[in-house]
């Protein structure tokens, strides 16, 4: 009897938050490959490597063992169960029908009765001739028309299971500029923030914007600019009230 397969049961919550704390202790857990799993055999194992967006559907970064590339899979693709070892049913062999059938040693023949006297020859007969055998007829030979069909009909290679490709990891990288005059950059690698609001000067930003494209360099150099303008009126505005400041204090200490 055959046993029917059920299928594979999605990782639950409570296994991918232990997968995620298992990640986060830097220790990649083990899994194995369910017949679910495009382009990977079932019951191979490999490592969590990463979680991405859980609405992305195959957000499980694995590397299946003895592969050095990272795929990403489904909850349904794998699982923390290691599958047991499959064993092959033990066969019976079957006698084959043309087998002899070996006779005990203890049966005893039966006795044979005595032989006749021979009697006289008789006179011998002269042989009839010998038939001669009718000639074999030729096969007929192979039309050219199944011939031609024969070899228009080459063998159809099996189809291969399609290998799934690595997802290529994405680099985000955002300049923020203020009407101040600061300016900050952020980094995201994949799904993970690796840089968050890092302080970079007004003349480093420049610099970088002239050497990536003359767009990018005049539209940097137009807010620059603006900033340059508000902080000349800013610095007339002071010097504005130092002096009165200053005439002031003179008067008082006159």
């Amino acid at each position: 009897m055959s046993s029917r397969r059920t299928k594979p049961q999605p990782l639950s919550d409570t296994e991918i938050r232990q997968i995620a704390a298992d990640l986060a202790a830097d220790r990649p857990p083990m899994v194995w490959f369910t017949s679910e799993a495009v382009g990977v055999p079932e019951g191979r194992s490999g490592k969590v490597l990463a979680l991405g967006d859980p609405a992305d559907g195959d957000f499980l970064q694995v590397r299946p063992t003895g592969s050095k590339d990272v795929l990403s899979f489904s909850p349904t693709e794998v699982t923390l169960t290691k599958p047991a070892r499959r064993t092959a049913p033990a066969t019976v062999a079957k006698p084959r029908k043309d087998t002899p059938v070996s006779m005990p040693s203890s049966v005893t023949p039966s006795p044979q009765p005595p032989s006749p006297a021979p009697e006289s020859p008789a006179p011998a007969q002269p042989a009839p001739a010998a038939s001669k055998p009718a000639p074999a007829k030729p096969a007929a030979p192979e039309s050219d028309e199944s011939v031609k069909t024969a070899a228009k009909q080459p063998a159809r290679p099996a189809k291969a299971a399609p290998a799934r490709k690595a997802k290529p990891a994405e680099v985000t990288v955002t300049l923020s500029g203020t009407a101040e005059g600061e300016w900050t950059v952020d980094v995201v690698n994949g799904k993970k923030r690796t840089v968050r609001g890092l302080t970079v000067a007004g003349s480093s930003v420049a610099q970088a914007a002239k050497l990536l494209h003359p767009e990018v360099a005049e539209v940097v150099d137009s807010v620059l600019e603006s900033v340059r303008n508000s902080q000349r009126v800013k610095v007339e505005q002071l010097q504005s009230e130092l002096e009165q400041a200053r005439r002031l204090l003179d008067e008082l200490s006159g």
